[in-house]
Formats: structure tokens, sequence, C-alpha cells
């Protein structure tokens, strides 16, 4: 053999080896630019989110976790001003309809995830090109979506430095007033990713329907200030009061000057607070909601006529796609009168002196709404008679069709 060609096979010998030892292949190998660092990061759980809510109503969330110096996981989600349900359980569920709706090429939870594996596989946020100012990059394949939010964040928690995670359970919460207080009943809803609550919404529904209050002062149909003289509208201090929440953390951490439920605590807010945070309490005691097939919003139908002074409504609250309230009632025919609720309440409509029921009104009401909270259904009910009386429901004696019938027009536009 000569010196040339054993020359040339011991280089190949040579190469054979390193790339043996390596472990490299064509298929495997990172580009330079892009290998995984060494372990440069300090071992906890990071997070970041955006400063406020963009115009479109959402905001968008980073959690990373890292051990032994490197990014082992990464979450990207978003969650909306309203609360309820966050971006990655609407798209896990159909609901967010990225492909049907926008003709994208995968759901956004999936694309959310490949983003989120480029900069596990990168370990560096700072790695990645954009093709426009939106942030849409061509750097990571089937991503079609913008993604400069989640690589910005990720850079801002690892800035920040490990935070740990928050004491709530992740999930949507929400509760709301037991009943209605010059017509009106006040609701919270919460969402918490990482264990911190991240939206919070304190708005109110109306006995008789039409807008909640937080459109009606948005749309200007709620004016305390001009009639009322407050420093901003209802809707203006209600985001403030929202946002002291997701600053404090905790429902319980506020001061309030008078039995009405003023505040000195939050600037700019001079109207009565301590329903949201007592409802904000309410909700997170009650733990998260579990994922259902409705679309989040409230729901609200009434009869159409008066029967003997009463025409009945039911107002229907869906969060994480499941009933978490039901509120059936009747709305009297004689103005400034109690809703039926209420005057059940006060002893004045008198069911059980009265017609010797077994219960009153308002907590017959009340089983028939849980019933129909377990169910998740209003058609999961069967009638003995003509009237609408049930064996369903045990301890209700009262025509209950009503409520279901209007539940389940109610819910018409939720599927």
């Amino acid at each position: 053999m000569s010196k040339v060609r054993v020359k040339l096979f011991v280089i190949a010998i040579a190469v054979t080896a390193l790339l043996a030892f390596t472990g490299c292949s064509s298929q495997s190998a990172l580009p330079v630019d892009k290998a995984v660092p060494e372990g440069k990061y300090k071992d906890g759980i990071y997070f970041a989110q955006e400063d406020g809510f963009s115009s479109s109503g959402w905001k968008y969330v980073v959690t990373l976790e890292v051990k032994d110096g490197k990014i082992v996981s990464a979450d990207w989600n978003g969650v909306n001003k309203a609360g309820g349900a966050d971006k990655d359980t609407l798209s896990k569920s159909g609901k967010y309809g990225l492909v049907a709706k926008g003709g994208a090429q995968a759901e956004w939870h999936e694309q959310a995830e490949r983003a989120e594996a480029y900069l596990i596989q990168t370990q560096d946020p700072t790695k990645i090109t954009y093709s426009d100012d939106e942030g849409h990059t061509d750097d990571i394949a089937g991503v079609s979506i913008h993604v400069k939010e989640f690589f910005e964040l990720a850079e801002k928690a690892l800035a920040n430095g490990p935070v740990g995670r928050g004491p709530y359970q992740d999930g949507a919460y929400y509760a709301e007033e037991d009943g209605y207080n010059n017509g009106w009943k006040y609701t919270a809803s919460l969402t918490v990713v990482n264990g911190y609550i991240v939206a919070a919404d304190w708005n109110g529904v109306n006995l008789n329907g039409g807008k909640d209050k937080d459109t009606l002062s948005k749309d200007g149909e709620y004016p305390i200030v001009k009639n009322g003289g407050a420093q901003a509208d209802w809707h203006v201090q209600a985001e403030r009061a929202e946002e002291h929440l997701l600053k404090i953390q905790d429902p319980t951490k506020v001061n309030y000057k008078d039995d009405a439920g003023h505040t000195d605590d939050i600037a700019g807010v001079s109207i009565h607070v301590v329903e949201f945070f007592e409802l904000a309490k309410k909700a997170l005691d009650n733990g998260p909601i579990p994922v259902g097939p409705y679309k989040d919003g409230f729901y609200y139908a009434q009869e159409s006529e008066f029967v003997s002074g009463w025409k009945y409504m039911t107002h229907i609250a869906v969060k994480n796609g499941t009933i978490v309230a039901a509120d059936w009632n009747g709305i009297p025919e004689e103005k400034g009168a109690l809703d039926k609720d209420n005057l059940s309440k006060s002893g004045e409509y008198g069911l059980v002196a009265k017609g010797g029921a077994q219960a009153e009104w308002h907590e017959q009401a009340q089983r028939a709404e849980a019933y129909l909270l377990k169910t998740q259904d209003p058609t999961k009910i069967t009638y003995n008679d003509e009237k609408g009386h049930t064996d369903d429901i045990a301890g209700v004696s009262i025509h209950v069709i009503e409520f279901f019938k209007l539940a389940e027009e109610a819910l018409k536009d939720a599927k």
C-alpha cells in the first residue's frame, strides 16, 4: 500500500472515530449557533406576564422551569380580561378555533408547544429571528402565529430570576352574589396561572337582563360621573380594583374605611369595592372550575308576558365552559316591588304559611338551580304532569318547567 493511501486510510478512520465519539449525525446535529449551551441559569420557577391586556382582551404569560442550570420546561399561555378559560384550554377544547375560523395550519396550543420546544432546544430566548414587526418567524417549522410575545416574556422571566409558584391552584374561578340589590347582582371571575392571579373581572348582571354593568358603563349608559359626580365611570374604577387584586394577590388584604365597603387603598376609586373582594375570596374558596362544553359568557332569558303579576327569568353564567351559576327568579309587574326571590326571603311571599308548602319558594328555586349545575343540561329533567312538576329534585314541590325551559332558551347561543 502506498504512503498516500495509508495516510488517507488513517484520516478516514480518525473522522469515523470522531463522529462515533460525538454521536453526531446529519439528522440529529443542531446548527452550531443553536447548540444547547452548558447550564447557565439558576434553578427554580420563572414567571413573567405582559403589563396589560391588548385591545382584543388578551394578555400573554410565560412560565419556565430550570433544573441543573437548564430550561427543562416552558409554558406559553394567554388569559382574558374577562377571566375564565385560558387560551391554552380554549384551544385544546376546540373553542378557540384557529384552524376552523382562521385557516391556520395548526391550533394555537399546538403551535405554542412548538415554540416552547424551540426554546428548550436553544436554551436562549434571544436566539430567534423575526420575519416582520408582528413577530412571526421562519425559524420554527409548523408555526405561523406571531411568537415574539413568548420569547420576549421568556427573556423577561429569566432576567427577573426565579419567583416560584403562587399559592393558588391553576384554573378558572367564579362567584356571584346570592341575590339582587336594586336590580343588580355582582360577579367576580378570576384566572390563575402558575399559582398567581393573572386576570380578574368584576361585573354585574341585571334582574331584567340586558347589558352587564361593565358594558353598560363603557357604552355611557351608566353615567355615575355625569349623574352622580363620581371621579370616573364605573368600569374604570372597577378596572382599578381588579388591578389592585392582581398586585396584592390576596382579596383579604384590603382595608375598608366604612361599613359600605369604601377604601383608600386604591387610588382613583370612590365606589364601594367590598363586593368584588369578597366575591374574589369566595371564588378562590370554591376552587377551580372544570372544563365544560359551553362558550363562556352571561346568558339570559325571560318570559314574554306577566302571569298573575309575575314574569319568570333565568340568568346563566358560564366559565371555563361550565355552567357555574344559575338564577331563577320572578320579575314583579308592579313597579318598585320586590322580586320573587327577595319577597320569599323576607317571608312576605309565604309559600309555607299560606300554601302549606314544604319549603319557601326561594329555597325550592335554589334546589332547582343546584340540579342544573349538577346535570349541566336543562333538558335532563322529567316532568310528571303538564304543569311541570318533577320528582327528579328532592324537596321541590313547585312546578319548575319555567326555569328549565328558560335555561334551555338562554343557552341556545352557548353551544
